[in-house]
């Protein structure tokens, strides 16, 4: 057996073991764990095309419902000199395998503070800091409508002016709940589909079908506008680069 034969049995093993942790934690708590399985290479990097548009300048990055880490290791490798990610989920479980991916990755070997995870809500993450990218792996389609207009209303505040916003959402999922959910599960994310709609209407800059993951998935990129000229002259308390 070869090196490289050893390395995709390790992938193969690892995303086996990935599924199944989260399908675990699926069915102990939707509002942390909402996918039935991590996001696919292709996916993630469709999610992480931003990234990889804006270059090799430094960059401050967030990604919010990173589970077991499958859009992180996608991201981590085009983190530039100076550029920085945090990276936050608030199931304890998936925190601390991120925290194991952080500290033995080797792209960030001598790197220790260039990445953080943060156990938390995307909601009540404390910071003053605004970001370039947002990428969210956050399961919208499983909350309230009040709850999804929180988070997107929160994305907005987090990002720079001109900064962009990138989330996915699976093919067929209103169709199949109107036709499997109660009337009332129905009704919910019908109206998290206006909440969402009202948001690429206002932000969208594209999106794109991803075939190749399972279950095959929409990416949206979302844009905050530029900032006004009374924005440039009184930026916003704590907004920096």
């Amino acid at each position: 057996m070869n090196d490289r034969t050893t390395s995709h049995d390790r992938v193969l093993a690892r995303r086996h073991a990935e599924g199944w942790m989260f399908l675990l934690e699926a069915a102990r708590d939707q509002r942390t764990t909402g996918a039935i399985a991590p996001s696919g290479p292709a996916l993630a990097r469709a999610l992480t095309d931003p990234v990889r548009v804006l270059g090799p300048r430094p960059l401050a990055i967030l990604e919010a419902g990173a589970g077991t880490g499958a859009v992180t290791r996608a991201l981590i490798p085009q983190l530039s000199s100076g550029s920085r990610l945090d990276i936050v989920d608030a199931n304890p479980r998936f925190t601390a395998r991120l925290r194991h991916l952080v500290a033995t990755h080797p792209h960030l070997a001598g790197r220790p503070r260039q990445v953080r995870v943060h156990q938390t809500f995307i909601e009540q993450l404390d910071t003053a800091q605004r970001y370039d990218v947002i990428v969210s792996g956050l399961p919208l389609t499983n909350f309230a409508p009040h709850q999804v207009e929180t988070i997107m209303s929160r994305y907005m505040e987090l990002l720079h002016p001109g900064g962009t916003l990138t989330y996915f959402a699976y093919r067929g999922t209103l169709k199949a709940r109107a036709l499997l959910a109660s009337r009332a599960e129905a009704r919910r994310h019908a109206a998290v589909g206006e909440v969402m709609g009202s948001y690429q209407r206002r932000y969208a800059t594209g999106c794109w079908t991803v075939w190749a993951n399972l279950p095959p998935a929409h990416v949206w990129h979302l844009r905050r506008p530029l900032a006004s000229h009374r924005e440039q002259e009184h930026p916003p308390t704590g907004a920096r680069r």
